[in-house]
């Protein structure tokens, strides 16, 4: 190679890492052969995560059509200022607009080079003016999970997009079913209509009357025209939120206009027609919400067409991992932090805890331990919450499972470590209820058959 030679090829490694766009070319396999340093910090990665790596293996898309540069490598067509949202090897979200363009040999195309422009922060910020406004929803595609007991809830909640029958959601504080609710909304044929939300137990009596059924002027002093949430909702959906919180005299009320389909306002004479689709919550068991008086019978009949339990987050712990990680990706991404993973220690205390405020108390356990973070990567037991630490330090199981993470001093692959972690805490759960199954997969949340067939994937027997 010859001085010049050399030059140029240093130069030109110089150049590319100089520049301040995005730079990344793969050959005709998908295969990454350059990548620039302003890339790999628009990206938030590595530049040996990347290289030489097939690009479908590194990045996720919601359809390898969505990659701009795949889309040039399979159509040898250019592409100019293209919006294009993926997601890192950590599942953070990006967002760029691309020039990319094919690279040929002669006739013969051998690759495809892309120039970026990071436009995540502004995303960001037209995201967060429309979350003013209002106008975000939830489709299942928002519900974290795949344990069995949730994946139930999601399947038959699909169903109930079908139809326009009157749906139920059961479940304690916390556990999401609004995101449900919402979720049967914007995936049925009313998506295009309004879903509008209430939650009976925020309003006195006096006040939630003439809120979902509207006021006519003149029908009282002070009174004005104005329409109901019936009215406002019309040809979508009312989510009526602690529904056993109304009155028994306006769940009557509420009775008459699910059945006849016509709303009254207060001080009115006359009947209107509404086609509305009701969706109600209720965060204790039904049968006692009736036997002590809080719910009416016939209108539980009328509102538990479809029914939805949704489970405890104690009872789906196998989503605890997944949920954390989102949760963590969420305030990243609000906070403009990047942080990149959770430790062992924090995951294992996690599955053991109760979770008496369910998935929104570990959001907001997420969201704390980010609050903590000065410079670390990773959020550590040290940034959980005091008064977290404060409950499980008197839990000796917890404490027992803790000194295990502390303990190891060999570094295991993380799928490995969480294998001795779940074979360590299956022992001591079956060891609390004398290896007794049914009980053992009852506390767990899980089947029977779920169980033992972890018991058999990881060699746990009943001691002799």
């Amino acid at each position: 190679m010859t001085q010049r030679e050399l030059v140029e090829i240093v130069a030109a490694k110089q150049v590319v890492n100089e520049v301040d766009v995005g730079i990344h070319v793969v050959d005709s396999e998908g295969t990454t052969i350059i990548y620039n340093q302003k890339m790999a910090q628009i990206e938030g990665m590595n530049q040996n995560d990347v290289l030489y790596k097939r690009l479908v293996d590194v990045f996720s898309f919601h359809k390898n059509e969505d990659s701009t540069l795949l889309q040039v490598l399979k159509t040898g067509d250019p592409l100019k200022n293209e919006k294009q949202t993926y997601y890192n090897n950590r599942g953070l979200e990006i967002t760029t607009i691309n020039n990319t363009t094919p690279i040929m040999d002669g006739h013969k195309q051998i690759g495809a080079m892309e120039i970026a422009r990071d436009i995540t922060k502004i995303e960001k910020l037209m995201r967060d003016n429309i979350n003013r406004r209002g106008d975000t929803h939830y489709t299942f595609d928002s519900i974290i999970g795949d344990s069995t007991v949730i994946s139930e809830v999601i399947e038959a909640s699909k169903r109930a997009t079908r139809t326009s029958s009157s749906v139920l959601i059961i479940g304690d504080t916390g556990t999401g079913k609004e995101l449900f609710a919402q979720s049967i909304h914007y995936e049925s044929s009313r998506s295009s209509a309004p879903f509008i939300s209430q939650n009976c137990a925020a309003l006195p009596d006096g006040l939630i009357e003439g809120i979902l059924f509207g006021t006519k002027k003149g029908g009282f002093t002070g009174a004005v025209d104005r329409p109901g949430l019936f009215e406002q909702a019309e040809g979508g959906t009312l989510l009526l939120d602690e529904i056993n919180s109304v009155n028994p005299s306006l769940q009557a009320k509420l009775l008459r206009v699910i059945q006849e389909k016509v709303v009254r306002r207060v001080g009115d004479t006359k009947d209107k027609k509404v086609n509305v689709r009701i969706i109600a919550t209720m965060n204790e068991d039904p049968v006692d919400a009736i036997s002590e008086g809080r719910l009416r019978k016939d209108l539980f009949y009328r509102l538990s067409v479809v029914t939805l339990f949704i489970p405890p987050l104690r009872k789906r712990k196998e989503d605890i991992k997944d949920l954390a990680y989102a949760f963590m990706q969420k305030y990243n991404y609000l906070f403009g932090m990047d942080v990149k993973r959770i430790d062992d220690k924090v995951l294992l205390t996690f599955l053991e805890y109760d979770w008496p405020g369910n998935v929104r108390e570990l959001e907001h356990m997420i969201e704390g331990a980010l609050n903590a973070i000065t410079y670390e990567d990773a959020i550590s037991y040290n940034h959980l919450p005091m008064h977290f630490r404060k409950k499980i330090s008197s839990n000796s199981s917890i404490t027992q499972l803790n000194s295990h993470a502390i303990e190891l001093t060999e570094i295991q692959p993380l799928d490995k470590y969480m294998e001795d972690a779940e074979t360590l805490y299956l022992k001591n759960v079956l060891e609390r209820y004398s290896y007794n199954i049914t009980k053992s997969a009852k506390a767990l949340g899980m089947s029977r058959q779920n169980l033992q067939y972890r018991l058999k994937k990881y060699g746990i027997q009943k001691p002799r």
